[in-house]
């Protein structure tokens, strides 16, 4: 029996060292966050609040604050909103810590998870920093502006995009 369990403990251990390890996505995570704060902090210097600049007929760059969550959900709540994204941010990171030391080997599923945990990490510091998070990307359409976004947001999108897929695959597999 002692032998079976240190084969199965060699084998997970292999596997591991060769699919990844779980600071390999927290630097990738981290890596998420640079790009991000470096971008708005390049816009913030770059911008006055509000200032809009073409960049195609389709997109500008833009300085917008979101107080709220998505699409500006809550950014009229009176302030307490910006703790409770900030807690529901580092507890959402935390979790996803903990997925990444469990699931390290699963190189779809780390990688989407590595996207949420960057991009949540990004505007928890723009939330305690600034008290708002900063928005910069603006897509528009024949009169219609997409609510602007920024770097963190969308590795957060790609991300849940990348779950999905990932649980499809699996599904599909069983």
């Amino acid at each position: 029996m002692a032998a079976t369990t240190r084969t199965a403990r060699g084998r997970a251990a292999s596997n591991k060292s060769r699919s990844g390890t779980p600071l390999l996505w927290l630097a990738f995570a981290a890596l998420v966050v640079v790009l991000d704060q470096f971008f708005k902090i390049v816009i913030v210097r770059s911008f006055d609040y509000g200032e809009s600049r073409p960049v195609t007929g389709f997109f500008n760059l833009v300085l917008v604050y979101n107080k709220g969550a998505a699409f500006s959900f809550l950014a009229d709540a009176g302030g307490w909103q910006r703790w409770f994204f900030t807690g529901l941010g580092l507890a959402v990171g935390a979790f996803i810590v903990w997925l990444l030391f469990r699931h390290a080997g699963q190189r779809l599923f780390s990688l989407a998870v590595s996207l949420v945990l960057g991009g949540a990490i990004g505007n928890v510091i723009d939330r305690i920093v600034y008290g708002h998070v900063v928005d910069f990307l603006d897509f528009h359409l024949r009169g219609y502006h997409w609510p602007a976004f920024n770097v963190a947001d969308c590795a957060i999108t790609v991300g849940a995009v990348l779950l999905i897929v990932d649980e499809f695959r699996r599904v599909r597999r069983h």
